[in-house]
């Protein structure tokens, strides 16, 4: 009798590679195209692996805060984890300031950072720094590998931890010995840990009271926040509207989450957000808040913010509900989730009489600036540029006077168009950020409107322009001071310098320098030729703006509620106080008014 007998297969051990191709397998498996990083001693193996990607471009900026902040815009402009590269010491602590950005405005991020040898860390080792420990305030979750055989799953859990529940920076420390060990890549791990549970299933019973809340309202707000294009939920948003007729304000971080140009949108509101738009929450009988965290510089003295009305406070994140101030409803769940529960049984709102006083809010407080025939207004050349981009256009701004000028006149109509360090306040953030924004959108018209302080904070990046041919766009608004520290200090040091003149500066000769293209204009009648230049142009371009600073008139960011101040200090352009401008009318509701004070 013959038996069959059966070949056992042979099994052909994997082999074993570096920890630093390892990660680079990981970063390709994460679908990432793209890593900011700056190579030192203790990063080259992994600079060397990713030489021998086919799939991810390395964009060598020229620092590495310039890296964490090209990071931050292109994981702005995505929604996917923007990945940053750097060495161990100096090199890692130059991403700091990127990282804390990225996590006060909760923006996925994943970064890279080499770190002495296991064995001699703690030695004060040439270019150690404990920058799991130094980051420890500033980011969602950190690791320092000390086992090159968990740097799998580890990379697979830092992209989750990243980009789920309430975006944020993860750090991962890898000492070179870890990068030079061997080992087999793991192509099935798993995440070992899911960090904080957050649910995301809003309570169906705090949808039901919401929605009562809702249609009983007479005066409702919709106080839209950066949560609302974190999570994607922009176009539900737009749909609540539709269906409810309620008015819309934003924060810095949610401009674009609602386009500006509807009837409903009452813009921005906060320290130098619309008049109309703080006069009609300070009115209404519900507030809506999503994805918002009631930031100082929205609501001013808090405990006069809102104080009248309702509030709906909607956000993913437990802590931020009844942190800054104490809401009626809390709905904890994501927010794009929560809104398609409302929109289910969402109906039109019988408000007409109060959208009526809103429109007339919106006629009588519009923002303005004063016209000027013998020198430029900066205003002006942002309401120019609005109308010549395209829709589709990213705007990126460094952080200061034009930050705020661009928020208040550019008409932003689409979610991730507007990027800017918002809850740090970077300086220097503008010009990297618009560099990653168009790594990403290469076809996009990405635009830098920047100030002269802020764009030199970080003006080496002009380089990386022109050596990694980003066709970035950039206007600075040149006025030779650090504007709004100056705006202070006209308003609350009687105008002494504290030294905020920065000197002439002359960023197009700068730029060309670079091999880039530039022009200055000083004379209002050549901006708009020289923007339709810049525009036509098809690779980076440098457009130097020179505009005095002189006086309170033409050099200050107006409207303005002081630190800590209510609605009605509002400081209105041409210096009336708005508290004061409603006393003159003899009443309290605000209408079309013949008798507005001068410069209003």
């Amino acid at each position: 009798m013959q038996t069959d007998t059966i070949a056992s297969p042979v099994i052909v051990p994997r082999k074993k590679i570096k920890g630093s191709r390892i990660i680079i397998s990981c970063l390709e498996r994460e679908g990432v195209d793209t890593v900011f990083g700056y190579p030192g001693g203790a990063s080259m193996d992994i600079h060397q692996a990713l030489t021998l990607s086919k799939k991810i471009r390395v964009v060598l900026p020229r620092h590495e805060q310039g890296a964490a902040f090209a990071a931050s815009g292109y994981a702005r402009a995505t929604g996917k984890p923007g990945v940053c590269l750097a060495a161990s010491g100096p090199g890692a602590t130059n991403l700091i300031t990127g990282i804390m950005d990225a996590r006060l405005d909760s923006i996925p991020m994943v970064i890279l950072t080499g770190q002495v040898a296991t064995k001699v860390i703690g030695t004060d080792a040439f270019q150690e720094t404990d920058i799991v420990g130094a980051t420890l305030p500033c980011v969602k979750h950190s690791y320092l590998m000390k086992d090159v055989n968990d740097i799998s799953w580890v990379m697979k859990e830092a992209f989750h931890l990243a980009s789920s529940n309430r975006p944020g920076p993860v750090l991962i420390d890898f000492p070179v010995d870890i990068q030079q060990a061997l080992a087999v890549l793991d192509d099935n791990a798993e995440r070992k840990r899911s960090g904080a549970v957050f649910k995301t299933e809003p309570a169906k019973g705090q949808i039901k009271k919401a929605l009562g809340l809702i249609n009983e309202a007479q005066r409702p707000v919709i106080y839209a926040g950066g949560g609302i294009i974190s999570g994607n939920a922009s176009d539900e948003l737009r749909r609540f509207v539709k269906k409810t007729g309620i008015p819309v304000t934003t924060t810095s971080m949610g401009l674009g989450a609602f386009p500006e140009d509807d009837p409903l949108s009452l813009h921005m509101l906060g320290m130098h957000g619309a008049v109309y738009a703080n006069m009609a929450i300070a009115r209404a009988d519900l507030v809506i808040a999503l994805g918002t965290r009631f930031d100082n510089k929205v609501t001013g003295k808090i405990s006069e913010f809102c104080k009248n009305a309702k509030i709906i406070h909607v956000d993913i994140d437990a802590s931020e509900i009844n942190k800054n101030t104490i809401v009626a409803l809390p709905i904890q769940g994501d927010v794009r989730q929560t809104l398609e529960a409302f929109n289910t049984e969402a109906v039109k709102l019988n408000i007409e009489p109060w959208i009526n006083e809103i429109q007339k809010l919106k006629k009588e407080f519009a923002h303005s600036y004063p016209k000027s025939k013998e020198h430029i207004v900066p205003q002006a050349v942002i309401v120019e540029l609005s109308g010549l981009v395209p829709n589709d256009a990213v705007v990126c701004t460094g952080v200061g006077q034009h930050q705020m000028w661009t928020a208040q006149f550019f008409k932003f109509k689409n979610p991730r168009s507007f990027i800017s360090s918002c809850g740090l306040g970077a300086m220097g953030f503008g010009l990297p950020a618009a560099i990653g924004a168009q790594v990403a959108f290469p076809n996009r018209m990405v635009i830098d409107i920047d100030g002269d302080g802020s764009f030199l904070m970080n003006i080496q990046e002009l380089q990386t322009l022109k050596t990694e041919n980003i066709p970035v766009k950039c206007v600075v608004l040149n006025n030779s001071y650090l504007g709004m520290m100056a705006q202070w200090e006209d308003r609350y040091y009687k105008s002494v310098r504290g030294h905020t003149c920065l000197g002439e500066a002359n960023f197009a000769e700068i730029a060309k320098a670079f091999g880039i293209a530039g022009a200055t204009v000083s004379r209002s009648e050549d901006v708009a030729p020289a923007l339709k230049e810049m525009l036509s142009h098809k690779g980076a371009y440098v457009l130097d703006v020179k505009y005095p600073y002189n006086d309170a008139t033409h050099g200050h960011v107006l409207p303005m509620i002081p630190a800590d101040g209510t609605y009605l200090d509002s400081i209105l352009p041409g210096g009336v106080i708005l508290r004061d401008y409603l006393k003159q009318k003899g009443a309290t509701e605000c209408c079309v008014s013949k008798d507005r004070p001068a410069g209003l």
